[in-house]
């Protein structure tokens, strides 16, 4: 852990409707909203010192303001709430306000130094929300279909029926608006069509690691692994070894590389041999599992880098 005293952080705590500001040990407020964007933009603009705005990912409140600020050029690290969470135990902090947690991100900024965000292209952001929006659909899907089992009532099954037709023709619709993507970016579309030369990774499962994984083809082996949350933490002290855990990482990406690599374990031969030698050593079927995803994903990396499959995989 080291400290940059050159860099200004900035601790920003978003909410719903506001944001809390922690800037050069001062505490202030300001609306979530476009205005209040550009008010904040102004004030750091006017800062000499280079700077970084450190905020935590919140489930989409911060997707604006993030807009804005790399529209601005002004440098943002959004981080993942867990190792804030961790960082504020370590540091013995139990009060919660949004003042306290803006105070926090900034220090978390001066003692990790994380790094500042990349923008997201116009179209690979369109393609992270309608490719979420699918996964918000599929799971209501499921949601619904489960519900569906336990009906008696004619007029429920009815009403239930209805709904899922209804899901499925916006799933539908939302692939559409997916395939006119692809057509209208070349880019996207070479990326899509070079992953999906995997086994196991179809149109879906391109879309969804484009989206949540933009990186792919500029990562080495251990940055896209952790990228995705599958490379392995060890758990040792002394003489005693624990299992290792997986954690962090993109959860979205995740999802998508666990099918692609369920499919694989099945069907890609040198996959297939891999899943089965892990079993036969005694790995547990997750465990192996999750080593299949580790492997695949270095893979797809490296493709997108390459521009070529590796004959060692």
């Amino acid at each position: 852990m080291s400290t940059n005293n050159s860099i200004i952080y900035i601790g920003l705590d978003i909410g719903k409707t506001s944001l809390q500001v922690n800037l050069q040990n001062q505490n202030f407020s300001l609306p979530n909203s476009p205005a209040g964007h550009r008010k904040l933009i102004r004030r750091l603009k006017a800062l000499a010192a280079p700077l970084l705005v450190v905020c935590e990912a919140t489930g989409g409140f911060e997707r604006h303001i993030v807009a804005a600020f790399h529209a601005a050029a002004v440098p943002v690290a959004v981080v993942e709430p867990a190792r804030v969470r961790h960082f504020a135990r370590a540091c013995a902090q139990r009060a919660k306000t949004d003042r306290i947690d803006a105070q926090l991100l900034t220090e978390f900024g001066r003692r990790t130094t994380p790094g500042a965000q990349a923008p997201l292209s116009k179209s690979t952001a369109l393609l992270r929300e309608l490719v979420r929006h699918r996964l918000q659909l599929q799971d209501m899907m499921q949601t619904v279909s489960q519900h569906s089992r336990h009906l008696t009532v004619p007029a429920l099954r009815k009403q239930n029926a209805l709904l899922l037709r209804q899901l499925r023709t916006h799933l539908g619709k939302l692939q559409l608006q997916i395939d006119a993507l692809l057509a209208e970016d070349a880019e996207l579309q070479h990326k899509a069509q070079s992953l999906q030369q995997v086994p196991g990774v179809g149109l879906k499962t391109a879309t969804a690691l484009l989206a949540e994984l933009p990186e792919l083809g500029t990562l080495n082996r251990g940055q896209a692994a952790s990228l995705a949350g599958v490379a392995p933490h060890a758990r040792e002290s002394g003489h005693w070894q624990g299992k290792r855990f997986i954690g962090g990482g993109r959860p979205m990406a995740r999802k998508a590389l666990y099918m692609a690599a369920l499919v694989a374990s099945r069907y890609h031969p040198t996959f297939k041999l891999f899943y089965a030698q892990l079993r036969q050593r005694g790995k547990p079927g997750k465990v192996a599992l999750v080593a299949l995803m580790r492997k695949l994903v270095i893979l797809l990396n490296t493709l997108l880098k390459n521009h070529s499959i590796p004959l060692a995989n």
